[in-house]
């Protein structure tokens, strides 16, 4: 995980923030509890309120695809 490439492993949004991809977040294997945009592991480790918000947003997300 040394060195992240830009679009592989991070990119900017529209705001200026730095968001990590799935890709990146995988290589980590597990989740930090910060409630990355693109987290592989169902936010596991998201403390309980915002873990049910962010799955909902991830729900709507999907649908929409």
């Amino acid at each position: 995980m040394n060195n992240p490439q830009p679009n592989k492993d991070y990119y900017f949004d529209e705001n200026g923030l730095l968001v990590f991809t799935e890709n990146y977040l995988l290589q980590r294997s597990y989740c930090c509890g910060n409630g990355c945009r693109h987290c592989p592991y169902e936010y596991i480790n998201v403390p309980e309120e915002k873990r049910l918000a962010l799955l909902k947003l991830q729900k709507i997300h999907d649908e929409q695809k």
